[in-house]
């Protein structure tokens, strides 16, 4: 179901899983943060499920998405690198590794260093071999593409010398984002969409989020004249982003 639409943007309030929500070769570029399966209290979908179904899970959606990317698009995905939830989990490499199953290829592996992030709740053993615990402060963006990485069309790039100096350095250092002031309890920096969104795509290209949340992807894409589409499960956040998007960018 079409939730809202105004001026090149678009959201959905529907599930990722349904294949038929767009038509083959909808979108040049994704941008997204699929739920992490570890405990985050959304409204919507159950975020502790078994980590086997998890994973299948991620396959369908991923499959879905290879489905709706043009034969020149791009998939950049912030997953974790790993989780203690239920046990040590390599969630970053067996998402990747799903990801190229169905047909994905890989490109590269983006390191977001958190620089907000120092609290430390688990030790392990202190001070001792026994059992101690490595806790690392990144999250990953995993870039892949659909067939071939270079576009075989040349559009119109509105990076500049620094930026694409700077972007191209695989490790990232910004902050991530306020839970509280957004309103939602997993929102990523409008800083991580907007490198993604000018490195890896062109003016006018269409963007997409199957995992919309507060909508930070649209703003984005707005902001650099590109087409913005997204989609939600939950319509408390289609509400969230429509909201964040008519207070941010402006639209009606």
């Amino acid at each position: 179901m079409l939730y809202y639409q105004n001026n090149k943007i678009s959201i959905y309030n529907e599930d990722v899983l349904k294949r038929d929500l767009f038509s083959k070769n909808s979108f040049d570029l994704t941008v997204t943060s699929s739920p992490y399966n570890v405990g985050i209290e959304y409204n919507s979908n159950d975020d502790t499920i078994n980590y086997d179904d998890y994973l299948q899970w991620s396959k369908e959606w991923l499959d879905n998405l290879l489905y709706w990317t043009k034969e020149t698009g791009r998939l950049c995905l912030n997953i974790p690198l790993d989780t203690n939830k239920g046990g040590k989990k390599s969630v970053g490499s067996d998402i990747t590794q799903i990801a190229k199953e169905v047909g994905w290829k890989y490109q590269t592996t983006i390191i977001w260093n958190e620089g907000n992030i120092s609290r430390r709740t688990a030790w392990g053993s202190w001070m001792s071999a026994s059992a101690p615990y490595v806790i690392a402060p990144v999250e990953l963006i995993v870039v892949f593409y659909k067939k071939e990485w270079k576009k075989n069309y040349k559009g119109q790039n509105d990076i500049s010398k620094q930026e694409f100096m700077e972007w191209t350095n695989g490790i990232w250092t910004f902050n991530g984002e306020s839970k509280k002031r957004i309103g939602h309890p997993a929102p990523f920096p409008r800083e991580l969409p907007k490198r993604c969104i000018k490195l890896f795509s062109y003016v006018g290209d269409t963007i997409f989020d199957p995992f919309l949340g507060s909508g930070t992807t649209l703003i984005e894409a707005k902001l650099n004249n590109r087409i913005g589409v997204g989609l939600d499960i939950s319509k408390e956040y289609c509400k969230l982003a429509k909201n964040r998007i008519v207070n941010e960018v402006g639209l009606f």
